[in-house]
């Protein structure tokens, strides 16, 4: 059993037990549990649900593991010819999340 569940902007494919960083959800308590409720599609062996825009009734439930930073990212700019360079990193802030239960 798997669903797509939509947070932060983005798609995720889930089955229980996967591990998945998600943006960061502000109300999130580490050791808590966390349930995303805009489940897109969810598949049951041969039978498979399409939500319009979302599955009626479905939700995900997760344990939230950690509230950390992702890896950095250089952003390096540089002009051609002008002597121009900036280099700037940043750290994403992220929630790590646990699958626990998928309810149809």
């Amino acid at each position: 059993m798997y669903a797509i569940v939509k947070t932060g902007g983005k798609q995720y494919k889930v089955e229980v037990g996967n591990i998945l960083t998600v943006e960061k959800l502000e109300q999130a308590e580490v050791g808590k549990e966390v349930v995303l409720s805009d489940v897109l599609f969810l598949a049951d062996g041969d039978k498979a649900t399409i939500g319009k825009p979302t599955v009626a009734g479905a939700s995900v439930t997760a344990k939230v593991k950690a509230q950390k930073r992702a890896p950095k990212i250089l952003v390096f700019k540089r002009r051609p010819k002008k002597g121009y360079k900036k280099l700037q990193g940043h750290r994403q802030y992220v929630t790590e999340l646990e699958v626990t239960n998928i309810k149809a």
